[in-house]
């Protein structure tokens, strides 16, 4: 069988969630998988990176597929080669399947946040080179979704899920929680098109053998200094950034005695100006650090080096920065949310995400409670365990074989 994937994604070089999630299933699909053949559909030059990971399975080939645009790749020159030269079955590990599309065609929905709060999306025009461009491309959303969605983001994202909600042959969601959302939101989706397949996180990275020496050495390249509390994630309104920081202005004016300061790792995205504005209103400018994206090898060490992670989200589809910090071994606090508990269990220290000094508490007592530090440290290696990223390719390619 002949399993064509998405794999443009996996291909770029600063990944996030949805990137990493498609890499790490590529990867472990070699692994695993020596029966079936793959072709890797891509918009770009193939990445060393993802070279490597396929490089010992002579079963894996890639195509670069040219586009003139830098948007619709997938709802457009992917569909030109599946009407052309279609694989057995299809898998678009992220939101949107081509317009075009075989008949067993697998796609991941990771969340639908966008449907449940809105007001934490940036509805922002799709990116275009040019301004006859832009034109082009809100002609071709009016065209294909029948006047009823404009050419912005939001509206894409709205579309793409409903289309592949309807056209692809099965549906892989990383949570029961996610997958419970998609039908009450979606009420004409049958059940049994969905199949939950919880991410993973590269063990041979995040563990607690993590060496001091190397750790100091990392530290040093982003200019960190212990003690920190840790996040990970994108800066935006949707992960609730902007409450973390006035939480650490209430840490600072009512628990004078704990000295952690805050370290930000992600990209800015919406809501970033709430982040800047908060740090500046609370006179935080030496308190909070944001190295920006960083290097999926050097974020272990920065992990382990942290007092504590705290995760204030909104909204997630499954969370996958809580089980590196897990892994990690570090005490986590967490925004209350059924998914968080549904990936962690009773390994974390939950929080109302609604509430600054409530997150400023969890803040306080993860670092000064030393017999809750251990505890919630066993736990979270314990639950860690249950997931990886080789049992989530496995569990897909199942799916993908369509058993």
């Amino acid at each position: 069988m002949v399993i064509g994937i998405d794999a443009s994604r996996a291909n770029l070089k600063k990944k996030t969630g949805t990137e990493w999630y498609s890499f790490y299933l590529i990867k472990n699909l070699a692994v695993i998988d020596k029966a079936n053949q793959y072709k890797l559909y891509l918009d770009r030059e193939i990445s060393e990176e993802l070279l490597s990971a396929i490089k010992y399975n002579n079963n894996f080939s890639y195509q670069v597929l040219n586009w003139p645009f830098n948007i619709f790749w997938t709802l457009g020159r992917l569909s030109w080669e599946m009407l052309w030269h279609a694989p057995d079955v299809l898998f678009v590990p992220a939101h949107g399947i081509p317009l075009i599309h075989p008949c067993r065609t697998v796609n991941t929905i990771h969340d639908i946040a966008f449907t449940r709060e809105s007001s934490v999306y940036r509805s922002e025009s799709l990116k275009a080179s040019t301004k006859s461009k832009r034109k082009i491309a809100r002609f071709l959303v009016r065209l294909f979704t029948l006047g009823r969605h404009d050419g912005n983001s939001l509206d894409y994202l709205k579309w793409s899920t409903k289309f592949a909600l309807r056209h692809a042959s099965k549906i892989i969601t990383v949570s029961n929680f996610t997958k419970q959302e998609i039908l009450g939101c979606y009420q004409k989706t049958k059940e049994q098109k969905i199949k939950v397949v919880y991410n993973g996180y590269p063990d041979e990275l995040f563990n607690e053998k993590i060496s001091s020496v190397a750790a100091e050495e990392v530290l040093k390249k982003y200019d960190l200094y212990q003690p920190y509390f840790l996040y990970v994630g994108r800066l935006e309104r949707k992960k609730n950034t902007p409450y973390l920081i006035e939480a650490l202005s209430i840490v600072r004016s009512e628990y004078p005695e704990i000295k952690e300061k805050l370290v930000l790792i992600g990209n800015a995205s919406y809501g970033y100006d709430e982040v800047k504005y908060s740090i500046e209103e609370f006179d935080l400018g030496r308190e909070v650090i944001m190295p920006g994206w960083v290097e999926e090898a050097d974020l272990p060490y920065i992990f382990k080096s942290a007092s504590a992670f705290i995760f204030p989200t909104r909204h997630e589809g499954f969370g996958i920065p809580v089980l590196q910090a897990l892994a990690s071994g570090i005490p986590t606090a967490a925004s209350d949310l059924p998914v968080i508990h549904e990936i962690a269990g009773d390994s974390v220290l939950y929080f109302n995400y609604n509430s600054k000094k409530a997150i400023a508490e969890a803040m306080a007592k993860i670092v000064t409670n030393q017999q809750l530090r251990a505890e919630l440290i066993k736990k979270g290696l314990e639950q860690a365990k249950k997931f990886s990223w080789l049992e989530c390719a496995k569990q897909t390619l199942s799916v993908l074989e369509n058993k």
